[in-house]
């Protein structure tokens, strides 16, 4: 089990490099290159909506340190606007650009591409069911002992 718990977390970590080297082939296809895959899943996670800068992070669409370089960058190529919020002049609203719903548009096609391709090689959604119910296990454990540590051994 310890093998295969230690192999599960390398391969995570694999694969959260390799879905941004994924994206970053394929927006490069496209001749865009004034955005980083990692901005690209920052303004895919926006989507349509409105949120508080704050809310990036609060929602997982963000997990590094620095999101708001991210989105500085974003803002100065014109893929999002950002607005300080009318209600609470600390905080600050993001949205999609018209530039930035196209780009959001390329990536929903990308990704709807890649699913049906994985369907085909025989990745069903059974499969990826099964995944995401194990992965959304994993991140509870690891949560709790983040949070709570390790349940003592009986």
């Amino acid at each position: 089990m310890k093998e295969r718990y230690f192999e599960t977390i390398m391969l995570i970590e694999r694969l959260h490099y390799l879905s941004g080297d994924v994206v970053k082939a394929e927006i490069d296809r496209r001749r865009i290159f004034d955005i980083s895959n990692v901005q690209c899943f920052i303004l895919y996670n926006i989507g349509k909506d409105e949120m508080v800068v704050g809310e990036i992070a609060n929602r997982g669409y963000y997990l590094g340190s620095n999101v708001s370089y991210n989105l500085k960058k974003l803002v100065k190529y014109g893929y999002i606007i950002q607005e300080k919020d009318i209600h609470d002049k600390r905080a600050s609203k993001v949205r999609l650009s018209e530039k930035g719903l196209e780009l959001y548009e390329t990536l929903d096609k990308i990704f709807t591409h890649q699913a049906e391709s994985l369907h085909r090689e025989g990745l069903g959604e059974q499969n990826m069911a099964d995944t995401l119910k194990s992965l959304r296990k994993l991140e509870t454990f690891w949560t709790l002992v983040t949070n709570y540590g390790l349940p003592e051994k009986h």
